[in-house]
């Protein structure tokens, strides 16, 4: 255990009475995660605690177990599963399925291109869990590399959906979170309005980046960024890696139009297309399994980290 595990004062707490919190995991603009054990049921589990100006938030709170609640009546093996959520003196916390393996973020870092069957197989998953969600009315609002888990049994999940409406749930100015500006659908620069469309952007910017190892915008500061969403055409992605194949370069443009209403209206019918492209190019899925680049980890917030 290093320092900063000995001086963390979590480490071996007791919380609500059942979680006993084992190693910190990972640490986030809005969280941090640890490794705990339930002592109920007798098995492990991924415990995010919010951060402390966030759980004193009575507006936090409220939207904090809305949310909650709505990820935890989610079901599909490619969403991450939410067991409990609750309220420990002053520390809001959610309890969630652990996953040994590496965020997406790790493995683009690891690899920067992806390969192309490799491509698909995760965005066949990610897709998937997106579409359960949608079909339920949950709006992800968060969706980036930091949110996807490649586990090292092979399994592809997203998590985290709605965490980011909750935290942003008290900000009169409507300010943005700046680990997501990379990700930013137009219509929520212009207008602050967010649906499954605007998940389909933020997705097909994932997309663009696990093919070219890049963003396709970049800035000093955030607000630039925001502006190139807002005002520009997001660049096909085999000007940067000639080996993209056409049909992936199309799904890229049409899942990153500007207008919402020319993008995919929700991730089944993004999905579909993806099948259709899979077929075309002779690709069938495969089991994708995590590529080592460091210590277990979970899917987390990662709010200061894009």
């Amino acid at each position: 255990m290093n320092t900063g595990q000995r001086a963390d004062p979590l480490i071996g707490r007791l919380v609500d009475g059942r979680y006993r919190v084992r190693a910190r995991i990972a640490r986030g603009g809005m969280a941090t995660v640890y490794v705990a054990t339930d002592l109920r049921l007798e098995r492990r589990v991924a415990l995010k605690v919010m951060h402390g100006h966030l759980s004193d938030d009575a507006v936090f709170q409220s939207r904090f177990i809305q949310e909650a609640r709505s990820a935890a009546r989610l079901s599909d093996p490619h969403v991450v599963n939410v067991f409990d959520q609750g309220q420990d003196e002053d520390m809001a916390y959610l309890v969630m399925e652990y996953l040994p393996g590496v965020t997406l973020r790790e493995l683009i870092r690891d690899q920067r291109r992806i390969g192309v069957a490799q491509v698909v197989t995760i965005m066949d998953a990610i897709l998937s869990g997106l579409a359960a969600a949608h079909r339920s009315g949950i709006i992800h609002r968060d969706v980036k590399p930091e949110n996807v888990l490649l586990a090292e049994d092979g399994r592809i999940k997203i998590g985290d959906f709605g965490l980011a409406r909750a935290a942003t749930a008290n900000t009169a100015s409507g300010q943005m979170l700046l680990g997501t500006i990379a990700y930013l659908a137009p219509e929520l620069v212009t207008r602050g309005t967010a649906d499954a469309r605007s998940d389909i952007y933020a997705l097909g910017i994932v997309l663009y980046e696990m093919l070219t190892g890049e963003q396709p915008y970049k800035g000093e500061q955030p607000m630039q960024i925001a502006y190139q969403h807002a005002t520009d055409s997001v660049p096909r992605p085999s000007a940067k890696n000639p080996d993209v194949p056409e049909p992936l370069d199309e799904l890229v443009l049409w899942s990153t139009e500007r207008d919402p209403e020319a993008r995919p209206r929700d991730a089944g019918e993004m999905l579909a297309r993806l099948r259709e492209i899979e077929a075309q190019l002779g690709i069938a899925p495969q089991v994708a399994r995590a590529i080592a680049v460091g210590g277990p980890t979970v899917a987390y917030d990662g709010l200061d980290s894009g």
